[in-house]
């Protein structure tokens, strides 16, 4: 599951109703649990409670730094105090050591990675300054323009980098004897993004460094969210899971329930 968006009073109530299905059940959270770091630990601390694990990796929404917030950190020292906020609780991050997730048949690597975003999902022929010009004069700009820093990078497209870089390393080196689950706040492709009801939006949505990793790596599936459209799909023979609970807004007749979902890999299956 990803973006619990718990400030809203609605998505509490769901999240805090959510529970174990099964006593070994684990729960991947991808990110956009809440804006302020102290929310987001009460909230993952609750479902740790509640799962045999909880694997997290963040959203652009726990990077925010807001001026009213009592923790000004930015960037990449806002991340880290997540990370270790996540490791007092036991819920693990993308700054841990990936874990074996055991089928009744296979063995899966569990790889939560924080990757951002670089503004290359655009128009190949639109320079970056053209293409953010227009999505300001249209009013469809993400916030983080605003909240999200990317300190002690020069901007958001060079921590982007860094984190795709190392990754892609770690991936690398797990070589190809376990299929990989990827648990990621953005897509790895581009495709799910074309989806969004306005182009502008794409640039916030991931990077185009990664449109092959399902193919150059052994990864069985990828969980995501951002996109806020949940639905399940299949790229290149590898499942592709967007588990957003969004905005109560964005729900029109769906129930107030929700319960993860359940990400079947060929053999067996877990809660995101």
């Amino acid at each position: 599951m990803s973006d619990l968006h718990v400030g809203h009073p609605v998505n509490r109530g769901i999240v805090d109703g959510l529970a174990a299905q099964h006593p070994d059940d684990w729960l991947l959270v991808a990110g956009d649990v809440a804006e302020s770091s102290s929310r987001t630990q009460e909230v993952l601390k609750g479902l740790r409670s509640r799962f045999r694990r909880v694997i997290w990796t963040p959203g652009n929404h726990e990077l925010w730094t807001h001026p009213r917030d009592e923790d000004q950190s930015r960037g990449a020292e806002r991340y880290a105090d997540l990370v270790e906020k996540c490791r007092k609780i036991e819920v693990l991050t993308p700054e841990d050591e990936y874990v074996m997730w055991r089928a009744p048949e296979q063995e899966f690597v569990i790889a939560p990675v924080h990757l951002l975003y670089d503004y290359s999902f655009r128009d190949p022929g639109t320079d970056l300054d053209s293409a953010l010009e227009a999505a300001w004069k249209a009013g469809h700009v993400f916030s983080d323009e605003l909240l999200l820093h990317p300190d002690p990078y020069p901007t958001r497209q060079e921590w982007c980098h860094a984190r795709v870089a190392s990754t892609e390393k770690r991936l690398a080196a797990l070589g190809r004897d376990n299929p990989i689950i990827v648990v990621n706040h953005y897509p790895l492709i581009e495709e799910p993004v074309r989806r969004m009801f306005s182009p502008h939006l794409a640039m916030w949505c991931g990077t185009r460094l990664t449109s092959e990793w399902h193919k150059r790596f052994p990864i069985r599936a990828v969980v995501h969210g951002h996109l806020h459209m949940p639905r399940s799909s299949v790229h290149d023979g590898v499942a592709v899971e967007e588990v957003s609970l969004g905005y109560p807004r964005e729900w029109g007749n769906r129930a107030t329930t929700f319960a993860p979902r359940s990400i079947a890999c060929g053999v067996g299956a877990f809660g995101s």
